[in-house]
């Protein structure tokens, strides 16, 4: 069944919304996150990938997105942790997100995707746990939205508010993101 022409642009515009607010993030950690600026950009090379016309959307940009919530999620995570003095948890985060992604050759679909679910999971909660015991209110904004965008994705729907479920799940990804980058800019504007 072929999609209809408004969820092609719902795609298109959630695709688009995640990489703009990736990239924004992106160059606004640049300079005190590195590692985070590295995980927002993985978020923006799968999304720009997604939106490259011509390119099957079924094998390497699934694979940009696997590579993106595996290792760019961690990084993110890592810089969090990091940068609020949980080095141990940044550490586990970092190398849990490496190894998923050298083992993710040796998953099949279902395997990949569950893995890739709990590492958002993962991230979100450990992420919230520190914005909580560190009063970050955009850290804990950050969490929620991840962890919106990881249950989502799990629900047996295809629709949800309208619109398919992946562009809602990247929507709050988004939302996320931008959450996430505030976070870290209040961090850096404390340590100063």
């Amino acid at each position: 069944m072929a999609p209809k022409p408004e969820d092609e642009w719902s795609t298109a515009l959630s695709h688009l919304v995640l990489g703009v607010v990736s990239l924004h993030a992106a160059v606004s950690t640049a300079q005190a996150s590195r590692g985070a600026a590295a995980g927002f950009l993985l978020q923006v090379l799968a999304a720009t990938t997604m939106l490259a016309p011509g390119i099957a959307p079924h094998e390497d940009c699934l694979s940009g997105a696997w590579v993106a919530t595996v290792i760019g999620l961690p990084l993110l995570a890592f810089d969090f942790h990091w940068v609020n003095g949980d080095r141990s948890s940044a550490n586990l985060l970092l190398g849990g997100g490496m190894v998923l992604a050298v083992a993710g050759g040796h998953l099949g679909p279902e395997g990949r995707s569950v893995a890739g679910q709990a590492m958002l999971l993962v991230v979100a909660v450990t992420v919230l746990i520190v914005a909580v015991f560190t009063a970050n209110t955009y850290g804990m904004w950050g969490g929620v939205m991840l962890a919106a965008a990881g249950l989502l994705s799990r629900l047996e729907e295809e629709r949800l508010l309208l619109l398919p479920k992946e562009d809602v799940c990247r929507w709050a990804l988004a939302a996320g993101s931008w959450a996430y980058c505030r976070a870290l800019q209040t961090r850096g504007l404390q340590w100063e």
